[in-house]
């Protein structure tokens, strides 16, 4: 953190602008580059000017495995941070990456950002790494992008497939037979072209921002939880730092950020659907729907490691099935706010 003073005649230095290191581990391109550029911004502006940003894209500062450990210590003053990369770190937001009903980005996005922000037990947690925080994303459901002949449009043909997964979902396609690849966002394009991997459980928010409709052959929509353990954390020591107007501006732009982000996801996944289909966004690729009850598999086999976090949470001295069981009622708030009222941009 740099910052600059204002020194009046009468007056102590006080600081006038404040500059923050962002650690942010993806490329400068799609919609999730997107709503990091309107925190930053949004969050500037809320502070009169006070706040600025010196962005490092692309993992150029730290990649996302170091984002964590590197935001706690003071390396980059915040980041984009992936509980998936940081499992123990972060053991109060992998919540978010837990499979539930729920695949919408806005319920997802909107029930993690109240869960961070009003659960002393979760704060507290993080506190305790050195962080805090602001905002977050999600990924939306996930979904199974498939190249060559390969397709997976039901619990039985995934058993046999080389499969790209992370967090819970890499755990539960490995119950169901599949044969697990680790590789990293940035590897998908070259793992599914080389044949490395069969199908990747990805997003389709992802399928422009990574260039994989390129090598795909086909998409299947699973609409299967969503990664949601995904967000903004600032080091806890520059947050102290900082003056009241700034935090203010941070925690405006971090609400805003979710309803942001959301539209942006609703709407890029309409647009890669439709894309796909009629070959508008460069290659024609088929797009299938799962039936719901071949869905349902997918999140049955994901309740065991509901219990699996629940038990770690307890282990860590907290309440773990009243903190889940807080998520799940918010969860249903939210899906029921949409169904009844629609998005907010729609009202």
């Amino acid at each position: 953190m740099s910052c600059y003073l204002t020194v009046g005649l009468l007056s102590t230095g006080v600081c006038a602008e404040t500059t923050l290191r962002f650690a942010e581990g993806g490329p400068n391109r799609g919609t999730r580059s997107q709503a990091v550029e309107h925190f930053i911004s949004d969050a500037s502006d809320l502070s009169g000017g006070e706040l600025k940003f010196d962005m490092h894209w692309g993992g150029a500062l730290l990649d996302y495995k170091a984002v964590p450990n590197g935001v706690a210590v003071g390396t980059a003053d915040l980041g984009s941070l992936l509980a998936v990369y940081s499992p123990t770190k972060l053991k109060a937001l992998a919540i978010g990456d837990i499979p539930h009903q729920s695949a919408d980005p806005w319920v997802g996005m909107r029930a993690m950002y109240e869960l961070m922000t009003t659960n002393e037990d979760l704060q507290r947690m993080l506190a305790d790494e050195n962080l805090m925080y602001l905002t977050g994303f999600s990924s939306s459901g996930v979904q199974f992008e498939c190249s060559g002949d390969n397709r997976i449009e039901s619990a039985a043909d995934i058993a046999g497939k080389k499969i790209r997964a992370v967090a819970i979902y890499s755990k539960v396609l490995k119950d169901m037979g599949a044969d697990i690849v680790s590789v990293t966002a940035g590897e998908i394009y070259q793992a599914l072209d080389t044949g490395l991997v069969d199908c990747s459980a990805s997003y389709l928010y992802t399928i422009r921002a990574l260039k994989t409709f390129e090598v795909i052959d086909h998409v299947s929509l699973s609409n299967w939880g969503q990664i949601a353990g995904f967000a903004v954390m600032i080091n806890r020591d520059i947050w102290n730092d900082l003056t009241d107007n700034q935090r203010a501006a941070l925690k405006q732009a971090g609400s805003r950020t979710i309803d942001y982000f959301a539209r942006l996801q609703v709407d890029e996944m309409g647009q890669v659907v439709d894309g796909l289909t009629t070959g508008e966004i460069g290659k024609k690729v088929p797009v299938t729907r799962w039936a719901e009850a071949e869905r349902q598999k997918l999140i049955d086999g994901s309740e065991k490691y509901i219990q699996d976090w629940i038990d770690s949470m307890d282990s860590a001295g907290v309440d773990g099935q009243g903190i889940w069981d807080e998520y799940m009622t918010i969860v249903a708030r939210y899906e029921a706010e949409k169904e009844q009222s629609g998005y907010p941009w729609e009202r």
